[in-house]
């Protein structure tokens, strides 16, 4: 297999593999909680918070998932009814206002890492350092953008042949 293959099978993979990570260190630390809960009087209540942020980052990673797959939400119905030139300007200006809207929410989330990195603050169950968890939610946005750019120049591309 070439490294270009492996790059390529890599890139198509990587929000699921990203998810997958995610989703066994909740499912470990969840599991983890039930056990110590059962056999002590004790919780591990501190892990509640890497299972919420791992919930944000899940929610975000499955937006970027659902963009490549073409599953979002959509207005095809209407898109559907229309000529292929109109069916493709309104293509453009959906996607357009997508990612005009998912820039403003990159600009907002790598703004709030650089507050949180700036004041260093700490949460309030583990007191680490609150960018440790956003510091990967600017990668989904980034991805969902690349998805939906990729998603247009695939409808794009359909309605021309």
């Amino acid at each position: 297999m070439t490294t270009a293959t492996l790059f390529n099978k890599a890139w198509r993979q990587l929000e699921e593999t990203i998810c997958v990570m995610i989703f066994v260190v909740m499912l470990v630390l969840g599991f983890a909680n039930v056990i110590v809960r059962t056999f002590t009087n004790y919780s591990l209540a501190s892990t509640q918070e890497i299972v919420i942020n791992g919930m944000v980052a899940l929610t975000l990673f499955g937006t970027a998932i659902a963009i490549k797959r073409s599953q979002l939400l959509s207005v095809d119905f209407l898109i559907d009814k229309v000529t292929p030139s109109v069916r493709k300007l309104l293509q453009v200006a959906i996607s357009g206002a997508i990612v005009f809207t998912l820039v403003v929410m990159l600009y907002y989330m790598v703004d709030l890492l650089m507050n949180q990195y700036q004041s260093q603050t700490l949460t309030s169950a583990l007191q680490i350092k609150a960018w440790y968890y956003t510091t990967i939610l600017p990668l989904a946005f980034v991805l969902m953008i690349i998805r939906q750019i990729e998603w247009l120049f695939t409808q794009l591309k359909r309605h021309t042949n």
